[in-house]
Order: structure tokens, then C-alpha cells, then sequence
């Protein structure tokens, strides 16, 4: 891939690909994306002639078989996140996948391995980890200007009025833990620098099995502690934002996760606040660059390996502290 562009294929024709990777791939002359395979074939015809992408599969296992692409996009449901992206990796492709990595810890673990096994990169596509917001985020909390940190908080509510949302369906791995939630457990994780104890965490609930918004409380090995919200359905109706205070001092950040539309940065520190807002080009597209070139070079990625399977732990444990089962994955 060294005198080539990175030829991605797109399972699926997922309402997010066109934000996560085609535009993205336009301003990234590395990439190419160059197939594109749906359950419905004339679903995937209409979104390749939409989209400009040159070769339409019609099956999920024919795009697999094309030796042409070097990795594959999994955005399909998050219950068939494991069993495609094994048969990707197994089948000699590179996987961006989406998140949360599966619909638990378990099937992670299976992933992390496949990937290892057959030599190749399986990386979860938290695009803000790859946004300047949130080097500056951890360069703030590096610094020492906070102090010893000793409370974190993340929030991601945002309104899915539509019950048959696959979002909420369990089948699929559905909940507003594994959507929005999975973002609020990484970004603690990512600010603390360490993996999270899950002391509590609450529920509301669309069906008995399926929650509609999550509070749930941490604790680190230090004794720092940590707060998270997210909701897809709640009084909550939009909130985007996350904290860290300290000893001496306070961040505050208004819409870490997708800070290209608009960020705020708030730093109390001796006294005095500053803010700033850190500007780049679309989370996705720092994401795909950050791809294109790991791949080539071999350098690891802060999204993929034990980083994945860290998320999907604590996921699953804030499932049982809330008395919930987990996720289940579905078969290809």
C-alpha cells in the first residue's frame, strides 16, 4: 500500500457512512472508497451511484472475497460487528470498525485475537481520539495545572424519539449505554489515564431489557472518581460535555466528541480562567488520515487492541451494576 491508496469496501449502507468515511476519503488521497455490498442490492447500487463508488457486491461475503480492497468498514448494527469483522479479518482485510467494538467484552476479546491471528489491524472508530480537542484535553490535564485530578465527568444525551430505532433493539445489541454511553465511558477512561472500578449505575428503561438513558458512578485505583450520563431518551434532551477537576484547578469542555461543528475549552487554573476553542478539519477525517497511515507504517493506534476490549468491560460491568443483561452478538 506503500505507492497506492488504502482501497477501503463499505459493509452495509449505514446512514453514517457518508459522514464517517466517503466525504472524509475526499479529503484523504490515501484512501479510495472502492465497493460497497447491502443485505439489498439495489440499496447498495442506489448508495454506490450516490456516492461514486465504483464496484457494488452482492453479499456481504463477496466483498469480503474481492482481493482488490486492502480493509473493510463495519458500520452495520453493533450485534454484527463480531461476526463481520472476524470474517473480514480472517478473509485478509484491515477493519474500521464502528462503536461501541461488539456487543460485549467477550466478543472483543475474540475480535482482538482474529485480528492477531491473521496479521491484521482491527480498529474502533472513536474518531474524536484523533481531533487536536483532545490532545489539547490531555496536554491540560499533563500539565500539572489542575493538580492531583480527583473527579471526572463525561454527559452525551441526545434525543432518538423513534422506539423501533434499532438503536434500541436488543437483538442488535441495542441501548443507550452501547451508543452514546460507549463515548462517555472512553472519554473518562482516556482523561484518567487508567481503567475505571463501576461502583453504581442506574437505568430508564424503553423495554425490560433495552435502557433509554444510563447514570453510572467509578472509581480509579488513586481515588479518583467519575461520573458518566448518556441518553438517547430522557429529560436530558441534549447534553455534550465533560470536566476534570483538581486540586488545583478545573476543565471544562463543551462538545468533545464531535468538535468540529463547534467546540469550548475552559481551563480555571492560579486563580485565573481561560478558554479557547480548538479548531481541525472533521473528527473523521483526522480519524481516516490516522488510519491510512498506521496502517503503512505499523504504527499503533490508540483505538484498537486492549484499549477496545477495556471499553467493552466497563460497558458490560455498568450492564450488571444496573441489573441489566448484557449484550448479545448475532450471528452473520
Amino acid at each position: 500500500m506503500t505507492d497506492r491508496p488504502l482501497r477501503i469496501g463499505v459493509l452495509g449502507a449505514a446512514n453514517i457512512t457518508p459522514m464517517a468515511l466517503i466525504r472524509p476519503a475526499r479529503q484523504v488521497p490515501e484512501v479510495q472508497v472502492a465497493a460497497v455490498a447491502a443485505r439489498d442490492v439495489q440499496r447498495a447500487r442506489k448508495f454506490a451511484q450516490r456516492h461514486g463508488i465504483a464496484r457494488v457486491h452482492p453479499s456481504y461475503a463477496a466483498l469480503l472475497a474481492d482481493g482488490e480492497l486492502d480493509a473493510v468498514y463495519n458500520p452495520l448494527p453493533n450485534g454484527l460487528h463480531a461476526a463481520w469483522s472476524i470474517r473480514a479479518l480472517e478473509a485478509g482485510k484491515h477493519v474500521l470498525c464502528e462503536k461501541p467494538l461488539a456487543a460485549n467484552a467477550a466478543d472483543a476479546e475474540r475480535m482482538v485475537a482474529a485480528a492477531r491471528q491473521n496479521g491484521r489491524r482491527l480498529i474502533e472508530a472513536f474518531h474524536y481520539r484523533y481531533h487536536p480537542l483532545a490532545a489539547r484535553l490531555r496536554e491540560v490535564v499533563d500539565s500539572g495545572a489542575l493538580g492531583a485530578v480527583r473527579h471526572i465527568e463525561a454527559h452525551f444525551c441526545i434525543p432518538i424519539l423513534r422506539g423501533s430505532d434499532i438503536r434500541y433493539d436488543y437483538d442488535l445489541a441495542g441501548g443507550a449505554t452501547m451508543d452514546t454511553g460507549c463515548y462517555t465511558i472512553h472519554l473518562i477512561r482516556f482523561l484518567a489515564g487508567a481503567e475505571p472500578e463501576v461502583v453504581g449505575a442506574r437505568a430508564k428503561l424503553l423495554t425490560p431489557q433495552v435502557d433509554r438513558r444510563m447514570d453510572a458512578d467509578l472509581r480509579f485505583a488513586d481515588g479518583c472518581t467519575a461520573r458518566l450520563s448518556c441518553s438517547l431518551w430522557s429529560s436530558s434532551i441534549f447534553r455534550m460535555s465533560a470536566s476534570v477537576a483538581g486540586d488545583d484547578g478545573r476543565l471544562d469542555v463543551f462538545n468533545p466528541i464531535a468538535p468540529q461543528f463547534y467546540n469550548r475549552l475552559r481551563v480555571t487554573s492560579g486563580g485565573r480562567t481561560s478558554a479557547e476553542r480548538v479548531r481541525g478539519d472533521a473528527s473523521y477525517t483526522h480519524q481516516l488520515r490516522a488510519v491510512a497511515a498506521a496502517l503503512r507504517s505499523g504504527e499503533p493506534l490508540p483505538t484498537e487492541g486492549e484499549d477496545s476490549i477495556a471499553n467493552m468491560r466497563v460497558i458490560d460491568a455498568i450492564y450488571r451494576a444496573a441489573g441489566l443483561p448484557l449484550r448479545l452478538a448475532t450471528a452473520a
